[in-house]
């Protein structure tokens, strides 16, 4: 039997249930997609049922607005998914009368969507016989024929995907697509998998070898940066609370924050107070300043690790712009921020 026959009959009889697996609509498919990039099912199907909840259709997206579509997206991170998402709503309602579009290179022209996200939405939904390669995938083909070339080299990317595409069910490419992803997820995962039961293990180089751990290969990470946020949470006498919104196309694009300072290093209170965009912004305006957390926060991006500190700082007036306490949840934040908001309101809590 070949490779392709036994990933189709292992993903009829273990495949997971899933809301998006019983329905072909492009809509589900993308949202499902979109969301479960960079993100595991069991954070992400949450996030899909309220999403296809709030928006069933494109339409109702693309009419949302962005600030809406990020407070729904709050604490998956990689938050410029959502923004591409809520953009390309906007083009498939403007541009496409709200109808998918259903050919590879079509749905490549939506925003956000790459290779691997326009093969599954139209391998599923349309019958295009077009490979998906993702993480898992990368895994399988990488250990059943032993490759050794590193996975995430220009390369790789080429020789994995020309690989895949010839293995594909042009019958049924969304059946095999997603069973292969599910083997990966199931079977063949990262650490540990149970090659004892495997339907692939006669014939896998890796397991012949004595080499699961050693495949798929990687390239070294880039270099993780690590930076000192500051955030001065600045409360009024008439309990409101300064936030802005963040601009440029750095992390939390849009996102709301408290008044950011960066430093060089970590910050005591002597240095806080005598830091000059401190002293530029709130001058002798403050009555009183307070550390929320003894210890850096360390919040873990991608490419950079932040070491974060609250300062409660009460002042006497202020022209920034301010919004009520009991209003602070209502906007999108970081999750990193979204969980100071709500270990400051209750002191029982801790933040991460």
């Amino acid at each position: 039997m070949t490779l392709t026959k036994i990933l189709t009959r292992w993903y009829s009889e273990h495949k997971r249930e899933m809301p998006w697996r019983t329905t072909k609509n492009p809509y589900y498919i993308w949202l499902s997609e979109i969301i479960l990039q960079q993100t595991q099912i069991k954070q992400g199907l949450p996030y899909y049922q309220v999403f296809v909840k709030t928006f069933p259709t494109v339409f109702d997206l693309a009419n949302a607005s962005e600030e809406s579509v990020l407070k729904l997206w709050q604490g998956l991170g990689y938050y410029s998914r959502a923004r591409n998402l809520h953009v390309a709503s906007k083009y498939i309602v403007d541009e496409l009368d709200g109808v998918f579009p259903a050919t590879y290179g079509g749905l490549l022209k939506l925003k956000g969507v790459g290779d691997y996200t326009a093969s599954a939405i139209g391998s599923i939904c349309f019958g295009l016989p077009t490979a998906v390669v993702d993480g898992n995938v990368y895994r399988v083909l990488a250990r059943y024929y032993g490759i050794y070339i590193p996975i995430n080299s220009t390369q790789g990317i080429k020789e994995f995907k020309v690989i895949a595409q010839k293995l594909i069910d042009t019958r049924n490419p969304g059946d095999y697509n997603q069973a292969i992803m599910e083997f990966g997820a199931l079977q063949c995962k990262p650490s540990s998998p149970n090659c004892s039961v495997c339907p692939l293990s006669i014939n896998c180089k890796a397991f012949k070898n004595n080499a699961i751990d050693q495949l798929p290969v990687k390239l070294k990470k880039t270099i993780v940066k690590k930076k000192y946020f500051n955030y001065i949470v600045v409360m009024t006498v008439d309990n409101s609370i300064i936030i802005e919104q963040r601009t440029g196309k750095g992390i939390w694009q849009n996102l709301y924050q408290f008044p950011l300072i960066e430093s060089t290093k970590s910050l005591s209170l002597n240095l806080l107070k005598r830091n000059e965009i401190f002293k530029e912004w709130y001058g002798n305006d403050v009555t009183n300043i307070s550390l929320f957390n003894k210890e850096d926060i360390v919040h873990k991006l991608s490419h950079q690790h932040l070491y974060t500190k609250f300062w409660i700082v009460e002042i006497k007036n202020t022209n920034n712009h301010t919004v009520s306490i009991s209003d602070i949840r209502k906007y999108p934040v970081p999750i990193l921020i979204g969980n100071f908001i709500e270990a400051f309101f209750d002191t029982t809590a801790t933040i991460e």
